[in-house]
């Protein structure tokens, strides 16, 4: 499956290449890396033996190509490379809501699977949603993720706006709801520091111990709620009907409606 010809190394590649270096996924001569702005991170790889921003003709040795480019590049990125690539490439693709249908067409019918990672990747504990109809292009996208965290594989290409959604774009909601937690501390007069490190610690400590235990999130949740107590008094907020429930609902719609329509 060697070379790897990566096709963007921003902030989800990137994440990728960290998260390869650090399970010793892959060798950095076995990387081929285009990026029209490479940082330090790309620098240190080619100083390795990874081939950066190589000639064209260079690319015909791509054996997988990940495309890792912001879902409103992906087809001029696609005009520029798909000329260069063997017919035998397979191409794995990040671009959120970009169908496959249209990712082999414009790389000219190559073999071709969807992964929507997250960027947690970088430490070995990513979460990737997998779809492809062609195995080998899913046991390709299997090989390339399975190093970085969990993997998912989706039966039908549609879900792949819902796992966007839910996982893809999951890890921003629990950052936004740290954020309010620790603007909720500070406004109940905690200093900022002290809210912060409680807020933060609290969270990933919770967190671990749900990985750790393998319980329901429900029962967790009501082994430390208490009946009248202090954690009851704010679930009846958090839950309630213009809580958490309700509000998540309609932020996993509004991402799954802007998912179908990068992918129009």
């Amino acid at each position: 499956m060697t070379p790897i010809l990566m096709l963007g190394a921003g902030r989800m590649g990137g994440a990728v290449l960290d998260g390869w270096r650090r399970a010793g996924a892959f060798e950095a001569s076995d990387l081929m890396i285009r990026d029209p702005a490479p940082g330090a991170q790309v620098a240190a790889l080619e100083a390795e033996g990874a081939l950066v921003n190589p000639p064209d003709a260079e690319l015909a040795r791509a054996r997988t190509v990940l495309l890792c480019v912001k879902p409103q590049l992906w087809r001029d990125v696609a005009a520029e490379t798909a000329p260069w690539l063997a017919s035998d490439a397979v191409v794995v693709s990040v671009a959120a809501g970009v169908k496959s249908q249209d990712l082999s067409r414009e790389f000219g019918g190559r073999c071709v699977a969807r992964v929507m990672p997250t960027t947690a990747a970088a430490i070995g504990q990513g979460t990737a949603s997998l779809f492809a109809d062609d195995p080998a292009a899913l046991a390709r996208a299997h090989a390339l993720f399975e190093p970085l965290g969990a993997v998912v594989d989706l039966a039908d290409e549609n879900l792949m706006h819902a796992a966007t959604a839910v996982s893809g774009s999951g890890p921003a909601y629990l950052y936004a709801f740290i954020e309010a937690l620790e603007g909720a501390g500070q406004a109940a007069g905690l200093p900022e520091k002290e809210a912060r490190r409680l807020a933060r610690s609290t969270l990933i400590g919770a967190a671990a111990l749900l990985a750790e235990t393998g319980e329901e999130p429900s029962e967790l949740r009501r082994q430390v709620t208490s009946p009248a107590g202090t954690t009851e008094a704010a679930l009846n907020v958090l839950l309630g009907a213009d809580g958490l429930p309700s509000l998540l609902r309609e932020a996993v719609v509004r991402a799954v409606k802007r998912s179908r329509e990068l992918g129009a």
